[in-house]
């Protein structure tokens, strides 16, 4: 992965990492203590807060992508559907 010129964006994508893990860590260690069925509210809760975390830096980040990358396909027809106006080379923080 490339280093993010927009702090912003660098900060989700550090955030989507750590977030990850500790969801992963919860729902392993739910697993591991039996806990599956009847979990209690407050890991509900602890639950449900990492996933919209992961997915509003999800969207960030996709959204991010959708502006300032550039189209990875070489073909005729697919680089015919890009718009290129609002790509420039030169100068890529300033959108």
């Amino acid at each position: 992965m490339m280093g993010d010129s927009n702090s912003k964006i660098a900060w989700h994508r550090v955030q989507l990492k750590k977030n990850r893990g500790l969801l992963k860590a919860l729902e392993t260690g739910r697993f591991r203590t039996g806990n599956i069925a009847g979990s209690t509210g407050q890991a509900q809760k602890a639950l449900a807060s990492l996933r919209r975390k992961i997915s509003e830096s999800e969207r960030c980040i996709a959204a991010h992508e959708r502006r300032s990358r550039r189209p990875l396909a070489t073909d005729v027809q697919s680089l015919a559907k890009v718009s290129w106006n609002s790509w420039n080379a030169q100068s890529p923080a300033h959108r």
